[in-house]
């Protein structure tokens, strides 16, 4: 299981998990899992969160929008950006990278 899977499973109405998600919509369970975090990062900049993520990624808003509707809007965004930036100071990857530490026993 991805930590995406686990945030997905505290987001009410979203898919159980990545790979669900990715069913649903006809791509990748990559793409999709590329598409959440990116949605999450860029949910918490100033802008349109799908073009700044389509900017980012390469993927188009057309499957971005959908990923987000599937997720359960933007307010699933907001759950995802303070699931994923527990500290608050606006860069998940830290926290990501101290959640992944706890789960393989690193300090």
């Amino acid at each position: 299981m991805s930590i995406l899977d686990g945030i997905l499973r505290n987001i009410g109405g979203a898919p159980d998990d990545v790979a669900n998600l990715a069913r649903q919509l006809g791509i990748d369970p990559a793409i999709a899992e590329q598409a959440i975090a990116t949605l999450g990062r860029t949910h918490q900049m100033d802008g349109d969160t799908v073009q700044l993520a389509a900017e980012k990624t390469g993927l188009s808003p057309e499957i971005l929008g959908q990923v987000v509707a599937a997720i359960g809007g933007e307010g699933s965004l907001t759950q995802f950006a303070a699931l994923i930036d527990r500290d608050g100071d606006g860069n998940p990857v830290n926290d990501a990278l101290g959640m992944a530490k706890g789960l393989f026993g690193g300090s």
